[in-house]
């Protein structure tokens, strides 16, 4: 059986998935045509239905709750891991000033997109982009602010920027709760026996990565561009963990409760919906 998986070049999707895709591990009879694509063109893909298994941010996943379920494994959720609010200059900006300036976003339907709104209700004048054109947005003038995600964490002050606010400190601090950045969907025509074998693929993908780390894969730096081993480390290090592996009940909670923010942000008023097929799993 062949099924379509979509996930990011960034090196915690591609550590992730590594040992899955090339064939490291058993599979059980399953093969995946790969697509790499930056995260809101995922996002975009899923609300298409385009993909059987993908990774998208969470409020797209929000939007298609009727066409995909959660898996368990391969998420990316964690504390310090947020997304930044980033400016030319030094910090300092009252809240009503930030909500009048042009600020740049990795996407409508992101998580960090979502984050903003969450800090800064007003905020209105959003300009999507790619998420590495945000730092050169903001140096060049195009935008006065930028929310950056992924590697940019590591280089925003390198290159002469500032952090504003760390959007996911603010949600870790109004919320006590872990902050649930994506996921790992699958098209809820799939049968659930087929979609419990590719969540324990994942996972075990997941701890062949972890047995093998702190070596950093070729795989994995086939699609980092730029990056330096030491940045790869980082990002790994940040974005997969034990929530990688399965939510557990903090993070089905910290989940249930985006959604809500999700709602609240969009005026949508709906019932808790059943996110995953795997419900009587702890």
């Amino acid at each position: 059986m062949k099924l379509t998986l979509g996930f990011s070049p960034c090196p915690n999707d591609t550590f992730i998935f590594d040992a899955l895709v090339n064939n490291k591990i058993d599979t059980e009879g399953l093969d995946f045509d790969v697509v790499l694509e930056d995260v809101e063109t995922l996002n975009k893909y899923a609300l298409q239905e385009k993909l059987d298994i993908t990774k998208l941010s969470f409020p797209a996943f929000f939007q298609v709750l009727d066409k995909y379920a959660l898996l368990n494994s391969g998420g990316a959720m964690g504390k310090g891991v947020g997304p930044l609010l980033i400016s030319k200059h030094e910090p300092g900006i009252h809240a009503s000033e930030i909500e009048q300036k042009s600020i740049a976003i990795p996407g409508i339907n992101t998580t960090a997109n979502l984050l903003l709104s969450f800090a800064y209700p007003g905020a209105k004048n959003k300009v999507p982009m790619i998420f590495s054109e945000i730092e050169d947005a903001v140096l060049n003038g195009r935008t006065e602010l930028g929310v950056i995600i992924h590697e940019n964490r590591f280089t925003y002050q390198q290159k002469g920027l500032h952090k504003v606010l760390d959007v996911g400190e603010y949600w870790e601090e109004k919320m006590n709760l872990p902050l649930p950045l994506g996921c790992i969907a699958i098209q809820r025509t799939i049968d659930k026996i087929t979609g419990l074998i590719v969540d324990k693929l994942i996972r075990k993908s997941i701890e062949f990565a972890f047995g093998n780390y702190p070596l950093v894969g070729e795989y994995v730096k086939k699609y980092s561009q730029t990056m330096s081993e030491e940045v790869m480390r980082h990002h790994i290090d940040l974005y997969v963990n034990d929530f990688s592996l399965h939510p557990g009940k903090e993070g089905k909670l910290a989940i249930e409760t985006l959604y809500k923010v999700y709602q609240e942000n969009n005026k949508q008023y709906a019932p808790m919906y059943q996110f995953s097929m795997f419900e009587h799993e702890d």
